[in-house]
């Protein structure tokens, strides 16, 4: 990843949508940004969780468990499609940072949104937080992915 200002200009304003969401702590344009099949790929499940719906639902529920979030670096794919964002927060009373990484399709819209979290501790904690509040919700939106030999 380059650190370049080549972002395609609609992911570009789709990004900084995202941010002022995350400013504002409201995410409530969120769907206008998704595409109706984006993914989630959580750092605590092995299967991604598929549909605007179920990434809305994700995102707008870490927004409320994360303290103190800061955005901290951008980097930008050659292609001009993909960021990664790093960030900080707090979980209860656990630090930890992350990566969001973030595909859009060319109009804009958000493909694909995969969380990286380090250390252990700070993704027990967020983990143990998103569990409590989605645990019913999520399985719903888990993608059906196929065993090898079947």
């Amino acid at each position: 990843m380059a650190m370049s200002p080549n972002l395609n200009p609609q992911a570009a304003a789709s990004l900084a949508l995202w941010h002022e969401m995350v400013a504002q702590q409201d995410l409530g344009r969120l769907p206008s940004i998704l595409r109706d099949d984006a993914v989630f790929r959580s750092p605590m499940a092995f299967k991604p969780y598929v549909s605007a719906t179920a990434v809305n639902l994700i995102l707008t529920t870490v927004l409320q468990v994360f303290k103190d979030f800061t955005y901290h670096r951008t980097l930008v794919s050659d292609d001009g499609l993909n960021v990664v964002l790093e960030f900080s927060a707090t979980v209860a009373d656990k630090q930890l940072k992350g990566i969001d990484m973030i595909r859009f399709d060319e109009d804009g819209k958000i493909v694909d949104f995969e969380v990286m979290v380090r250390p252990m501790s700070g993704l027990q904690a967020l983990g143990a937080e998103m569990g409590a509040r989605l645990a019913a919700y999520l399985p719903a939106y888990k993608a059906q992915m196929s065993q090898p030999g079947q």
